[in-house]
């Protein structure tokens, strides 16, 4: 490969942004692709939002783009941007579900990362009553289903002010569920809602 003398392949721009920000944020799969071949690439480097390539991928839901970094050997699938987002928590965010099934796919994506004043990705999965993401997060054997979010709350807890039943039945239905851990205010897990006003009986 031609060497550009001066040329820093991973140089920031007045974003801090990387050439290899741009191309995955954008879904340049070939660009993306062709910056991966050089051995001097940094795929892990973060512009001034803390958000790496494969964050910048995920939450766009680029999913080719996405298959592209997770395949190289140096990425880190679990570093938070500054608000505590994760690729795994910025995919569900955005529901893009073919992009949480690859992320999952990877042995060391952690699926109860969180980070400070965030949820966990059960739990954002769980309110928003996204189905098939709450099942494959539940066939991870690594997950906590108990891991409380912000303001402490559960992943149970959240299915339940989300109001979505097949959720709920789901979590339920998880061994190692704990009905009775107290969610947000040290209050049972279906006070907050009934609280609310979220069910009414």
């Amino acid at each position: 490969m031609v060497e550009v003398e001066g040329c820093d392949i991973n140089q920031k721009d007045h974003m801090s942004n990387t050439p290899l920000g741009w191309a995955a944020e954008n879904g340049y799969e070939g660009v993306v692709e062709l910056l991966l071949c050089r051995d001097d690439i940094d795929t892990n480097k973060q512009d001034e939002r803390g958000r790496t390539p494969l964050m910048l991928a995920a939450r766009n839901g680029h999913g080719e783009v996405v298959r592209l970094l997770l395949a190289h050997d140096d990425i880190d699938p679990n570093k938070l941007d500054r608000s505590g987002y994760a690729p795994l928590l910025q995919a569900i965010h955005k529901g893009h579900e073919a992009v949480v099934e690859m992320l999952l796919r990877q042995d060391d994506t952690d699926p109860n990362k969180r980070g400070g004043g965030t949820e966990t990705p059960l739990s954002e999965a769980a309110e928003r009553g996204l189905e098939r993401v709450v099942k494959m997060l539940l066939g991870r054997e690594d997950l906590n289903p108990n891991k409380p979010g912000r303001d402490g709350g559960t992943p149970l807890m959240w299915g339940v002010w989300g109001g979505n039943e097949a959720v709920v039945k789901m979590l339920l239905g998880r061994d190692g569920i704990n009905p009775n851990k107290p969610g947000m205010e040290g209050q049972p897990h279906f006070w907050w809602p009934l609280r609310k006003g979220r069910w009414k009986f």
